[in-house]
C-alpha cells in the first residue's frame, strides 16, 4: 500500500507505550483523517483517537490513537484496511445503482 510510505511516528510519543501514539501521514488531510477516525472509534478497544491538520500550508495530518491494549500501529493498520474495504464497497454499490439506472433509461 503506498500509504504507508508516507506514515511516520510523531518525535515525542513515549517508545515504551505502544498503546498511545500519533501518526504524521504525510500528503494527507480531512478527507482521510475524518474517515479513518470515523471507522477507528468503532473499535471497542479504542480510548481515543483524533486528528488534527497542523496548518493548512503544510500537506500532513497527525492522526492520534490511544487504546485499552492493543498497538496503537497495529489499531492504525487495521483501520486502514477496513476503510479500504468500505471503499470498494461503496464503489461496488454505486456501480450495480449506475447500471441499473442506465438500463432503465435506454
Amino acid at each position: 500500500m503506498a500509504l504507508t510510505k508516507s506514515i511516520a511516528e510523531l518525535a515525542g510519543d513515549k517508545k515504551s507505550d505502544e498503546k498511545a501514539r500519533t501518526f504524521v501521514l504525510e500528503n494527507h488531510g480531512h478527507t482521510l483523517g475524518n474517515a479513518l477516525r470515523s471507522i477507528v472509534m468503532g473499535y471497542p478497544e479504542v480510548d481515543f483517537c483524533g486528528y488534527s491538520v497542523p496548518h493548512p500550508a503544510e500537506n500532513k495530518m497527525h492522526f492520534r490513537i490511544q487504546t485499552k491494549g492493543p498497538k496503537a500501529t497495529d489499531i492504525l493498520q487495521r483501520g486502514l484496511e477496513d476503510l479500504v474495504k468500505v471503499c470498494d464497497a461503496i464503489e461496488e454499490q454505486f456501480k450495480g445503482e449506475m447500471e441499473s439506472f442506465q438500463a432503465s433509461n435506454l
